[in-house]
């Protein structure tokens, strides 16, 4: 019996030997991997090889995200075994999208239906770059299980739609819901003191009121139906088989509880098929039987490509992402101190021939944004192209660093504007009371500093007020110099007011509705540069981290995951808040919070 004990504990520590052993030399193949990439050129592609008759998936699930950010470890997925899982990155499914359709090997484009997380803007790009796709020539097939009217306004451009029998299109129209605080503030002893210009400058009204101003319901009603509008023409031009109004009439008569053959029968798809027969569905558009269908992602495809890593051009456009909200000192977001310094770089870089801003921020800090238009305005005067694309949102503070640029190009989805400014202070003397606590504050000069523990006096109000009164007649000059306008005029139209790309156009604070790529052949027309003759350069450069790079070298087994967007309690939403509320400055150039989605 002790014989076998022994033998038993032997084997298990040769078993454990043997596998750290194992473990050892794996991981140094993948570090020796890893450092293989880190060490790569700037320029350099993996040469991915591509199969004949092969078909680019694109699989429309999770986040997409304006440019590739880094990821991080969540050690609770660690424990469960959970895989790896990365937000989608706009202008790599763009990229890849694009080769697939300059590609010989790539025959056709499969959509996968998977419910995106992404706002209007966003979804229009991939949209719009389907379209450009099928211009090739080559086909587009759509599928889905169930379709959120994300999907739909995606899969809508292609050549056939088919839908689970057993699944469903969710199409109830566009909005947003706005939480507001007042109640639950007054309830815990806080009050928040506001300061602003704008009579539709209502990011600040969740804080001091219970409910929607006039003017902010206004502006949002005619928001909405501009951009629903949009959206619905969208769909009826890639579907030939609808109305104008055909998402009006799905959203109005419930069209999420209509089985799949009324909707079958209506127009909204082609076929009714299930997902197994999708394969053999593909393979004949390509000549091919389905098990033998070989898929490449647009990330697969776009790895293949130049486009974004051309640093070492001597004629180069560069792309500069300013994405999230404008703050200083912040890891995430627009980092004033980080982008000012980019943007110095680029413009003291002889072989940066233009430089295209791409915006996608709500706004924020208003010291941050006067730090990023300075350093625009010396980019400016080195004579080179100054372009701006916008993305999702270009409002506010994101507007305030658009204005001067020589062209501005925006997404037919774009919300944009909110020109104003507000100060936000906020007052615990009624939480410390119902706490017990009595503060006493003794100062060589009473009552000349705003305090936590006191309510503001009207004598620090009308400080305040002048002094927001200042930023925003500095805003404004802004614009007016910026868009050749007189400043009589940007206050009419200002006043913190948020525009659709399309009204924004009409009042010239566009000049097009294009794409980022739109964008960028003006830029490099603009710097005389012949077309395929200058190379794309995206900054700030993406620096995969380890985690990306193992990730990238196929090792799905760490099981390490991003975690997903969930649903949030009420509880989270006011740490969230708080926690916002405590990192901004008190003086901000910011557009309502608007998480504008498919309802």
């Amino acid at each position: 019996m002790l014989k076998k004990f022994f033998l038993n504990l032997l084997s298990s520590f040769v078993g454990a030997w043997i596998a750290m052993v194992l473990f050892c030399v794996v991981a140094f193949m993948v570090v020796i991997g890893v450092a293989a990439r880190l060490g790569g050129d700037d320029d350099s592609t993996s040469n991915t090889k591509v199969s004949s008759n092969s078909v680019l998936v694109l699989d429309l699930e999770g986040t997409i995200i304006e440019t590739p950010e880094s990821g991080q470890i969540d050690f609770l997925s660690l424990v469960y075994g959970d895989g790896v899982e990365s937000p989608t990155a706009l202008n790599i499914l763009i990229d890849g999208i694009r080769e697939a359709k300059d590609s010989k090997e790539i025959k056709a484009m499969y959509i996968k239906c998977g419910h995106p997380a992404a706002s209007p803007a966003t979804l229009n790009a991939v949209r719009q770059a389907i379209a450009d796709f099928k211009k090739s020539g080559k086909k587009v097939y759509a599928y889905a299980d169930a379709m959120t009217m994300a999907d739909y306004f995606v899969a809508s451009q292609a050549d056939s739609l088919f839908l689970n029998p057993g699944g469903m299109i969710e199409i109830s129209g566009l909005g947003g819901t706005t939480l507001f605080y007042k109640d639950l503030l007054d309830k815990i002893g806080v009050k928040m003191t506001l300061v602003k210009v704008g009579t539709f400058k209502s990011a600040a009204e969740p804080y001091i009121s219970n409910e929607m101003s006039a003017p902010a319901r206004a502006q949002l009603d005619t928001l909405y139906g501009n951009m629903w509008k949009y959206i619905g023409d969208a769909v009826a031009e890639g579907r030939k088989s609808l109305s104008d109004n055909s998402m009006n009439k799905a959203a109005n008569e419930f069209i999420c509880f209509q089985t799949s053959s009324q909707i079958l029968k209506q127009g909204y798809v082609d076929r009714l098929v299930y997902e197994r027969q999708i394969d053999d569905i593909v393979g004949r558009l390509v000549g091919k039987d389905g098990k033998d269908v070989k898929y490449y992602t647009p990330e697969t495809l776009s790895e293949n490509s130049k486009w974004g890593k051309e640093y070492n051009s001597k004629n180069k456009v560069a792309v500069l992402y300013a994405t999230g909200e404008i703050q200083e000192y912040s890891k995430s977001g627009i980092d004033c101190y980080r982008l000012v310094p980019q943007i110095t770089d680029l413009a003291d870089d002889d072989n940066v021939k233009a430089l295209v801003l791409r915006v996608n921020s709500p706004g924020g800090s208003v010291f941050g944004s006067e730090q990023i238009g300075e350093a625009l305005d010396y980019f400016k005067s080195k004579g080179k192209p100054f372009i701006v694309s916008m993305g999702d949102y270009a409002a506010s503070g994101g507007y305030w660093i658009s204005c001067t640029a020589d062209k501005i190009f925006a997404d037919p989805l774009t919300i944009t504007g909110s020109i104003g400014i507000f100060g936000l202070f906020p007052s615990a003397e009624g939480l410390v009371k119902k706490l017990g606590v009595t503060p006493q504050t003794v100062s060589t000069n009473p009552g000349k500093s705003i305090s936590l523990f006191y309510d503001p006096t009207p004598e620090q109000l009308d400080v305040l007020q002048t002094y927001i009164d200042d930023g925003y007649s500095r805003f404004v000059k802004r614009v007016a110099k910026g868009r050749k306008m007189k400043e009589q005029r940007v206050r009419q139209i200002a006043e913190g007011r948020v525009y659709d790309a399309a009204q924004a156009l009409s009042l010239k604070l566009v000049d097009k509705l294009g794409s980022l790529d739109d964008a960028i052949a003006f830029a490099a027309s603009e710097a005389g540069l012949k077309a395929d003759k200058y190379g794309v350069a995206v900054y700030p450069k993406y620096q995969p981290d380890f985690l990306d790079l193992l990730k990238a070298q196929g090792l799905d087994q760490l099981n390490i995951k991003i975690a997903k967007i969930v649903d949030e309690n009420p509880q989270s939403i006011l740490i969230r808040e708080s926690a916002n509320l405590l990192r901004r400055t008190p003086f901000q150039a910011r557009m309502t919070p608007l998480a504008i989605r498919f309802n």
